[in-house]
């Protein structure tokens, strides 16, 4: 595993969630010393790659920020307060907004709405003209983007409560209250909407269907169980944002299994061992994850047969895999983005931005790969 096993905020955290969280960004880890991050080496490069673009949009500082897609342009948020607008095809500015306060969490777009989370559990949207529409303040701490539709803003805060706003204007629509195990990772898992259905990536190895329309309970289903002699060992949370392609659903949890799943009733249609703490994609044949050694996975979406694994890339602190046409994208701790065969896994070729981590999913956009690093560089990556 890439994050560090320190205990940090317990005074806060236990006052407000009752939980304590395991941070990846504890800069005084020691576990990258243990295990060296894989040496790379070079090989024919079969897929050129070239930067189409790129913007700023500050520094992430301890958190994580994903880019979003909603028609034409990409939306993109830092630390510091910046939200803006890009086109997704040249990433020229369209507007560039402040939220005038530290964000710990973003973005979440439909085409209308802007939604990024702020210090102190703020959660702040934006119109498409980049002026804020309303703010209301959740019960604790936001990690994870917003998720943004059917009406909605939904995010789920810290001490385990999602709770879903009107799109309009910031009203609360519901609230759902979930039990916390006492240790958590501190990391970023996930909301997806889909089909009338709000899909929560939870700690404790849950993933749980909501109703949009009042958050009642539709189903829940086990991706991880927690299991172990002490409560370190027992942490099995749900890592990333589930992935709903047709009517499945697929997810990965740290120390649990990678699965699909039926996304009316939640029934597992496979599922395989595997422990990551980043999420999965998935495309029309495979379902692709990094595990929290740093090897790439691809199994078959219909029954979960293992179809190859990659694992040169030990160590060096990978996001999520995506597919990107004839290849599967992943970004690593040191700024790089490697391509790997999608049938196959071998390397077909490799790209530097920065040189700071790459955190989050990359993100398809038309012909371009959407990546944003901790420094706060967006960047467009195109195939030559």
């Amino acid at each position: 595993m890439h994050f560090s096993a320190k205990i940090v905020g317990i005074a806060a955290l236990l006052a407000v969630t009752g939980c304590s969280t395991i941070s990846k960004y504890n800069p005084f880890s020691s576990k990258e010393s243990k295990h060296p991050p894989a040496e790379l080496h070079e090989f024919k490069q079969t897929m050129a790659v070239k930067q189409a673009w790129s913007a700023s949009v500050g520094n992430a500082g301890v958190y994580t920020f994903a880019p979003a897609q909603a028609g034409e342009f990409i939306y993109a948020a830092g630390a510091d307060g910046k939200v803006v607008k890009l086109e997704a095809s040249s990433g020229r500015t369209v507007w560039s907004a402040n939220a005038d306060m530290p964000l710990t969490a973003g973005v979440g777009a439909d085409g209308n709405i802007v939604a990024v989370a702020g210090q102190k559990g703020f959660v702040l949207a934006f119109d498409n003209s980049g002026k804020l529409r309303w703010k209301v303040q959740a019960s604790s701490e936001i990690l994870s983007a917003p998720a943004v539709g059917q009406g909605l803003v939904i995010v789920r805060s810290i001490d385990n409560k999602i709770a879903a706003y009107d799109i309009e204007s910031g009203t609360r629509k519901w609230t759902v209250d979930r039990p916390l195990p006492a240790l958590i990772l501190r990391t970023v898992p996930g909301i997806v909407i889909a089909d009338q259905l709000v899909i929560v990536a939870l700690p404790g190895g849950r993933m749980a269907a909501l109703s949009t329309n009042n958050g009642g309970l539709r189903w829940e289903a086990a991706a991880g169980d927690p299991k172990g002699a002490t409560e370190l060992e027992r942490i099995a949370d749900v890592s990333g944002t589930p992935v709903v392609v047709d009517r499945e659903v697929c997810a990965v949890a740290y120390q649990g299994r990678v699965g699909c799943y039926d996304l009316v009733s939640g029934a597992v249609r496979w599922a395989k061992n595997l422990s990551s703490d980043v999420g999965v994609s998935v495309d029309q044949r495979f379902v692709f994850a990094a595990d929290d050694q740093g090897a790439v996975s691809a199994f078959s979406r219909s029954a979960g047969a293992s179809e190859w694994k990659n694992d040169k890339l030990a160590h060096r602190r990978l996001s999520t895999p995506t597919s990107f046409g004839r290849a599967v994208a992943v970004g690593d701790g040191f700024g790089y983005v490697h391509f790997l065969s999608r049938e196959d896994g071998s390397f077909i070729g490799r790209i530097s931005t920065d040189g700071s981590p790459i955190v989050s999913a990359p993100l398809v956009a038309g012909s371009n790969l959407i990546v944003q690093t901790k420094s706060g560089a967006v960047v467009a990556l195109a195939t030559e």
